[in-house]
């Protein structure tokens, strides 16, 4: 069986969140954020704060969740890390396609 993982979200200097996984400790990985040593998202937005951070026994389920968080939005980012089921909840819900988008109407020539 594969050891657990942390899945993170650290706050960069401009404001936005980066989510990760890491087995060492976090106490490393950002570190190793705030140093430069990788060549992403992180490398031109540093310093980095951790905001975040869940044990997880499994890897495959830290890195389920890290692609979960990495497609929303910063509202549904926030109400999570704030432990805001209700908000979460409703920023799940679908919000009506803009009327631009909508596909014509049956019988209308378009």
């Amino acid at each position: 069986m594969l050891e657990g993982a942390w899945l993170y979200v650290l706050r960069c200097s401009d404001g936005s969140y980066y989510v990760g996984t890491t087995r060492s400790s976090l106490e490393i990985r950002i570190a190793q954020h705030n140093a430069g040593t990788f060549g992403g998202y992180t490398k031109s937005r540093r310093p980095v704060e951790l905001v975040f951070s869940q044990w997880f026994d499994r890897i495959t389920d830290a890195i389920e969740n890290e692609r979960k968080l990495k497609g929303w939005n910063r509202a549904k980012k926030e109400a999570f890390m704030r432990g805001d089921l209700a908000s979460l909840q409703q920023l799940a819900k679908r919000k009506p396609m803009h009327p631009s988008r909508r596909p014509p109407a049956a019988g209308s020539s378009g």
